[in-house]
């Protein structure tokens, strides 16, 4: 049937008035989701009070600007590959430059109840006394093999024997897998060291970044089933809070060598976007506690050091948790470093050893 050109364009653009009209009204109930249920409560109560710096350097050493600029030039001129094959040879780059490095400690695969992971032991580590680590990678990239040198300072410094879990992994794996992995390593390093069965005296629960995240929230899981809680947690520049609210996600995004480039972006994008695609990459409601830790009850928790750099995006996200969990009763920590990069404690540099020692002083300070 052929219709007249004037009642043709009519009707097309009736049909694209009412595509406009569904594709708006789409975006507004997308929008009122991730308002509603993606955003959780308001943190900003808890900016306050900002914690004096740890560091006492007015400069940055030789050895981190030589680091940063290295790893600013790296990110800057990235391979051609995309995709899978990107992540594929980000993952080989990080455990390969891990592997490189120089450590003391033993290191012993083991299967902890299901769970890949190794024994890191460093010459002066008790079998008795335990930590369990984390490692970080944005949830996606990472192993034990490419976090070694700060599982081995860990073990130096805690002389614990350290279990480092290799994790499942984003896309692979849901973010829910990954958090199943953490709980039954935490479960199972509880009775058991490198030599066989054996109960812990004391326990450490320890990880970076996104294995920062992973530690305070395995942390919160154990005190909610009753099983025996960690002498002490400690969280090197986590993620609290994948609502993405902090004030230093955007206030510090061009000051952040490490995550700057590739974070960046998706906290500058408009948020119902950032929201929708945390949630459909994680698989999870973004202001869960299972995936922010800020948003959960702080309670009851054993006592946590965070350090974060003044520099990073993720800044807030201690400062935040910190004074949450003081607030409910809780004891923690935040020590920051100026100048320096997100988890520099994974680099051999002066600021790294300033922050182990200061490590090592809270975990003797705290009975471990």
């Amino acid at each position: 049937m052929m219709f007249p050109q004037g009642k043709w364009r009519r009707r097309m653009t009736k049909l694209a008035l009412a595509l406009l009209l569904g594709i708006f009204v789409l975006f507004i109930v997308a929008w009122l989701l991730a308002a509603s249920a993606f955003t959780g409560k308001d943190h900003s109560e808890y900016d306050l009070p900002r914690p004096l710096a740890t560091g006492t350097r007015t400069r940055e050493s030789i050895k981190h600007m030589t680091a940063a600029q290295a790893i600013a030039e790296g990110l800057a001129n990235p391979p051609p590959a995309k995709g899978q094959a990107l992540l594929r040879m980000m993952r080989q780059y990080l455990d390969e430059r891990g592997e490189s490095a120089r450590i003391r400690s033993k290191v012993l695969p083991v299967n902890a109840a299901g769970v890949k992971a190794e024994w890191v032991v460093a010459p002066n580590a008790e079998p008795s006394r335990r930590l369990l680590y984390i490692h970080g990678g944005g949830y996606v990239a990472g192993s034990p093999r490419s976090h070694r040198p700060i599982a081995s300072r860990f073990s130096e410094i805690s002389r614990s024997v350290v279990l480092s879990i290799d994790y499942r992994l984003m896309p692979e794996h849901s973010r829910m897998a990954g958090i199943d992995d953490c709980r039954t390593a935490y479960k199972w390093i509880l009775d058991h060291g490198p030599g066989g069965k054996l109960a812990a005296d004391t326990l450490v629960v320890a990880g970076d970044s996104s294995g920062g995240n992973l530690a305070l929230a395995t942390a919160a899981w154990a005190r909610d089933t009753g099983l025996r809680p960690a002498d002490a947690v400690v969280a090197l520049c986590p993620q609290t809070d994948a609502t993405l609210s902090s004030p230093s996600l955007t206030k510090n995004a061009e000051t952040d060598v490490m995550q700057g480039k590739s974070f960046g972006p998706v906290v500058r994008a408009p948020k119902v976007f950032s929201l929708w695609f945390t949630f459909l990459t994680h698989r999870m409601n973004p202001s869960s506690p299972l995936m922010s830790p800020l948003m959960g009850d702080l309670s009851n928790l054993p006592p946590t050091l965070l350090q974060a750099s003044e520099a990073e995006m993720f800044l807030d996200d201690s400062v935040r948790y910190a004074n949450k969990a003081n607030s409910q009763g809780s004891h923690a920590v935040v020590q920051t470093w100026p100048f320096v990069m997100h988890v520099w404690h994974a680099f051999e540099v002066p600021e790294a050893d300033e922050a182990f020692e200061k490590i090592k002083e809270f975990l003797e300070t705290h009975g471990h």
